[in-house]
């Protein structure tokens, strides 16, 4: 069942220990397929060098396994409700990378410092606002999604130019069409939360890049009238 899926969930795993994302298992990705409404998706605790397509678990919108014998990722409920928020989203990453989860523990959004952010993420990285205690006591992963979408929501923001996210004390969520694109998004965040605490460091009071330099690096890569690269 969803073979090919399978494959590209199976690969974006792999990435994130080769690009030094995670730690042990401290991360995972998912992909989904709209049209059979079934998610594709890592297995929870299981090593990467151990990981194959045929042990990612698959399991409905309602998070029921409906293929494979191992349990899923314990993120598969905010997974989903990230799927059902935002339909545009064809694959899902979350790790726990160090400077990005930096910035999350301090509950800080991310500041657009200058234009390695701004050519990937329209404005700063949102941080959502803490879980209280009874949504993280019933209900946790699930509550965590909708947070994620509330954030969004309120700030009338588009998951598409903004396809990242900092979960209040926990870490980044970052998506794409697929999911290696959600992988190449979650390697840039990354970065971009490394310079920008090194940019803090250098002047703690510098202050974001304009939004003029902001909206030109973002727009001559994304939207009708980009022009970075080939065509």
């Amino acid at each position: 069942m969803l073979e090919t899926l399978r494959r590209l969930v199976w690969a974006a795993n792999l990435e994130l220990p080769r690009s030094g994302l995670v730690t042990q298992t401290w991360g995972n990705v998912s992909g989904i397929d709209r049209a059979a409404g079934l998610m594709v998706i890592k297995p929870s605790g299981v090593a990467y060098q151990d990981l194959t397509p045929e042990n990612l678990v698959v399991v409905d919108l309602d998070g029921h396994r409906v293929e494979g014998e191992l349990n899923p990722s314990s993120d598969t409920d905010t997974h989903l409700e990230l799927y059902k928020a935002f339909p545009s989203l064809g694959g899902i990453v979350h790790t726990h990378s160090t400077y990005a989860t930096a910035w999350a523990q301090a509950g800080r959004d991310l500041p657009c410092y200058g234009t390695t952010h701004a050519d990937a993420f329209y404005g700063p990285v949102p941080c959502t606002r803490p879980l209280e205690a009874a949504e993280v006591q019933d209900a946790y992963e699930k509550n965590t999604g909708l947070v994620i979408a509330e954030t969004f929501r309120e700030r009338g923001l588009d998951p598409q130019a903004v396809p990242v996210v900092l979960c209040a004390w926990h870490g980044p969520f970052t998506w794409g069409k697929d999911p290696e694109e959600a992988v190449q998004n979650a390697v840039v965040l990354e970065e971009v939360a490394r310079m920008a605490i090194l940019t803090r460091q250098i002047d703690p009071a510098a202050a974001p890049a304009p939004g003029y330099l902001q909206d030109k690096h973002f727009h001559r890569k994304h939207g009708p009238g980009a022009y970075y690269g080939q065509k």
